[in-house]
């Protein structure tokens, strides 16, 4: 019987947008600021600002999609070493989360990690959060850091600064190259 947060009933979104914004993120805090760039932030406001109601939909559903790429590519890499990805993931994602106050509140935590679990366990984020209601406002940051956190354990996995974007727009490449087939 399948489950109703089954992957194949979920909408993937707009993983590359999704993708665009952690990427951003990722590369401000490689490149050592503290923060995010005025003038990055700016360009990253306006995108946001251009997407619309249904475009910031489309990117939500984008960086669960992201979450559960990386929880997939986690698990796999975790199951070759026969460890649980769960188990290894997990409780550093929530101890980072922790110690990130201003940008994920204690009370988005728990949330947090339910989204990794279901994804780690082969359940869609988005349909198992939906269980819950809509999302807040106040989850967006944390949605948003946990997918970058994701992206970096990857990346600091590999030993490449670049492999979780690298492995998203690879599959985005593949997806894109399928469609053109199929004409």
């Amino acid at each position: 019987m399948s489950s109703p947060c089954d992957p194949a009933h979920a909408p993937v979104g707009d993983v590359g947008a999704a993708i665009m914004m952690i990427d951003s993120r990722m590369k401000t805090v490689h490149d050592g600021k503290s923060s995010t760039d005025p003038e990055q932030q700016a360009l990253m406001d306006q995108f946001i600002a251009t997407l619309g109601p249904k475009g910031l939909n489309d990117m939500l559903d984008g960086t669960c999609t992201l979450i559960y790429m990386f929880m997939t590519w986690l698990r796999k890499a975790h199951e070759e070493h026969e460890k649980d990805v769960i188990e290894y993931v997990v409780p550093s994602l929530v101890a980072t989360m922790r110690m990130m106050p201003r940008s994920v509140r204690p009370e988005a935590i728990p949330m947090m990690a339910g989204l990794a679990i279901a994804a780690g366990t082969g359940l869609s984020p988005n349909l198992w959060r939906a269980q819950y209601g809509d999302w807040t406002k106040e989850e967006m940051t944390p949605l948003e850091a946990t997918a970058f956190l994701l992206a970096e354990h990857i990346n600091r996995i590999t030993d490449d600064q670049d492999f979780a974007t690298r492995l998203i727009t690879d599959a985005l490449s593949v997806a894109d190259g399928d469609g053109d087939e199929e004409d």
